[in-house]
């Protein structure tokens, strides 16, 4: 591999929220009956023309603007010719010489901490083909049109990144991204969001592009990672053995975790594009443009900064909790209810994370809402409670046991005991069984203290306050 550079560029398509179609109003809910959301207009059938969804229009600009893009204010609809059982028509309507949104990028964030702009080609609308059916019938193939004519922005890289890493921290950054400006719902079970991923190899120093070849409609980052190793590895072995890369699009199978060749790719050429005669120029006017802009969020670059700025946190944490929106808003809203904003992070990438992640839930999902955890930090905070009696009441709370955080606190008797004398008590209690520890400690083994509080919260049933527990038994000792 040192000898060899990997070259990698994307073209996502991510599917709009809209309600309808984005040139007729036939509905875009996913998994109706095959057939029954194809109108005359996604079949093109004589005499019926197609108009512009506005509200797609205004989600391609949303995202050109968050990218930092170019707004092309006058834009061309243009017919792309092949033929395929799933496009009934015989031809998309794209946009090809002059899309919608040009330029712009997106910095990513690497495991390690690195930082990298990608930038854009361009992202264009486009309507969605039918769906190709092969697994329900027995040697033939059934055809769904129930996806023709949904709204797609095709996102489209530059060939800019080097490895399976990067390409999987700008898929993942731009799913954050669509999700977060709600113009995408980003389900890729459901193809709402699906990478089309360009991989080529050529030698280290190397100026020329390699062939490339075309991985289609991967639909999880996990196959994406798998599908560009198999392929970067088997194009050197091709290389090294004498042959040629031929340009081609290729399909990935997960069950064998190998790529294979559905056919030649094809150039732009080849699909015989020219304007759409039934659509005028897109324009986007003075007024939309402003509107737009005006309805923007704050975007996640500028909240995780905000984040750090005005709540202390890591710039690591602050990224973590700005990129998804529902994440940032669940953390604002625990702030804001009275929690001290380092724990309430903490607890959100710990406890939270892990419970939704074992139970594959989303955070709007989550059996512990915000204020609720706001309410639990706040107990840790004025001494109620310790980290560790803290995660019982939260298991609690998860589990459904009681509504609030005070109602499982007085159930199980979990207070935090700070009474000094209390603590006192129970510290001399622990000394009188302790000599060994003891004798260790003054002859400088500093984790003989840490034997003995924990003997202590031991005996105490965990309910003693740790800070005061360590400083009696210091000053015992002393």
């Amino acid at each position: 591999m040192a000898q060899w550079e990997v070259v990698i560029g994307l073209e996502t398509h991510t599917q709009l929220t809209t309600v309808s179609k984005i040139f007729s109003g036939s509905s875009t809910e996913f998994g109706a009956a095959p057939n029954t959301q194809a109108s005359v207009v996604d079949l093109a059938m004589p005499g019926a023309l197609p108009v512009m969804n506005r509200g797609a229009v205004e989600r391609a600009v949303k995202f050109g603007l968050a990218i930092g893009a170019k707004i092309n204010r006058r834009s061309i609809f243009a017919r792309k010719n092949y033929f395929y059982p799933d496009l009934p028509k015989g031809y998309q309507i794209s946009q090809f010489e002059t899309p919608i949104v040009q330029g712009g990028g997106l910095t990513i964030t690497l495991d390690d901490g690195a930082t990298k702009f990608i930038e854009l080609t361009r992202a264009h609308l486009e309507e969605d083909a039918g769906k190709s059916v092969h697994e329900q019938f027995d040697a033939e193939s059934g055809v769904d049109l129930n996806r023709a004519g949904t709204p797609l922005l095709e996102i489209v890289t530059e060939p800019v990144m080097r490895s399976a890493k990067e390409a999987i921290a700008y898929a993942k950054t731009l799913h954050n991204l669509v999700r977060y400006l709600d113009i995408c719902d980003g389900n890729m079970q459901e193809g709402s969001f699906r990478c089309d991923v360009n991989v080529s190899v050529r030698p280290m120093g190397q100026k020329e592009f390699g062939t490339r070849r075309e991985i289609k409609n991967l639909n999880s980052f996990k196959f994406m990672q798998q599908a560009i190793d198999y392929e970067v590895q088997w194009q050197i072995a091709e290389i090294e053995d004498g042959r040629k890369i031929q340009q081609a699009t290729v399909l990935f199978n997960p069950d064998t975790g190998e790529t294979k060749a559905m056919r030649s790719k094809e150039d732009a050429m080849d699909y015989r594009y020219f304007p759409d005669p039934d659509l005028p120029p897109l324009v986007v006017s003075d007024e939309m443009l402003a509107r737009i802009k005006a309805s923007m969020p704050e975007l996640p670059e500028a909240k995780c900064a905000r984040f750090s700025s005005q709540y202390g946190l890591s710039h690591y944490d602050a990224l973590l909790l700005s990129q998804d929106g529902s994440t940032a808003s669940y953390f604002e809203t625990a702030v804001n209810a009275g929690a001290d904003a380092k724990l309430v992070a903490n607890w959100i990438l710990g406890e939270v994370s892990a419970s939704l992640n074992r139970e594959d839930k989303t955070i709007e999902q989550s059996p512990v809402n915000a204020v609720r955890l706001s309410n639990l930090v706040a107990r840790i905070s004025d001494g109620t409670i310790s980290h560790k009696i803290a995660k019982t009441v939260f298991e609690a709370l998860w589990s459904g046991e009681a509504a609030s955080v005070d109602a499982v606190i007085e159930a199980k008797g979990l207070k935090q005991i700070s009474d000094s004398g209390t603590l006192e008590k129970i510290v001399d209690e622990v000394l009188a069984k302790s000599a060994a520890q003891i004798a260790d400690y003054k002859a400088g083994k500093e984790k003989a203290l840490m034997s003995i509080v924990g003997m202590v919260m031991k005996a105490s049933q965990g309910k003693a306050n740790p800070a005061q527990v360590n400083d009696i038994v210091r000053r015992k000792l002393a």
